[in-house]
């Protein structure tokens, strides 16, 4: 990867950008308060079996595929990955999430990655509700069009999904900047194999039932501090 093509992704990833990801947990505070995670340990435990159980076979893929899209310019094959991806998603609370941060990066993206025809396609096709506009989608598409391989994408996604459960946890748990900052590193090996590992030729699916019920739980709480 050449250093503008990586400059020009890095900032979709960035916690600066201007996704929204900060008022979701993803499931996580339902979780914190059923008393399932209480710590650090805990946390890595959680996050892990989701990463491997469900994102290494939903939101990974669909980012490689949306990649693919992006590099080539093929608008149908991005909204058709799009569209499988909501069909998994079991949790309303989930969907809309990962709607409303993804359409948040593609109307950045479309609007100041000048010449990809590709991002304003599928922007229009999202506002007219052609397809839904999901996160892992939207920033496949754009790192994509920035450049960047599939591996590439599916780790920086990863990472960033990630550091939205480190942030999360530091204000649901006793976990500070430094224990947050090991978990993370602890989790970079799985979010190294999974990029490399994950293959576009297999069928989308997603095996994370405790964590889709807490998801679901989330919009029940009498107190919340997330959306989601």
């Amino acid at each position: 990867m050449n250093t503008r093509a990586l400059l020009e992704g890095l900032r979709f990833t960035d916690t600066f950008f201007p996704s929204g990801g900060y008022a979701y947990s993803s499931g996580l505070e339902a979780a914190v308060q059923a008393g399932a995670v209480k710590d650090a340990m805990q946390l890595a435990a959680y996050v892990e079996d989701l990463l491997r159980g469900g994102m290494s076979r939903r939101e990974a893929l669909a980012a490689k595929l949306a990649n693919r899209a992006g590099l080539t310019g093929q608008l149908d094959a991005a909204v058709k990955v799009d569209r499988e991806l909501e069909s998994t998603k079991l949790g309303r609370e989930s969907r809309l999430a990962s709607r409303q941060m993804g359409r948040q990066v593609i109307k950045v993206a479309a609007d100041q990655l000048l010449g990809k025809t590709v991002l304003r396609g599928y922007l229009d096709a999202v506002g007219t509700d052609r397809t839904p506009g999901h996160l892992a989608v939207s920033l496949g598409l754009t790192l994509g069009a920035c450049g960047w391989k599939g591996d590439e994408t599916v780790a920086a996604f990863l990472y960033q999904t990630a550091m939205g459960f480190i942030s999360a946890a530091m204000r649901l748990l006793p976990i500070g900047q430094n224990e947050g900052q090991r978990v993370l590193g602890e989790w970079l090996p799985l979010i190294d194999r999974i990029s490399r590992e994950i293959s576009t030729e297999t069928l989308m699916s997603s095996w994370s039932p405790i964590q889709d019920i807490y998801t679901m739980r989330h919009g029940r709480l009498e107190w919340r501090l997330f959306r989601s």
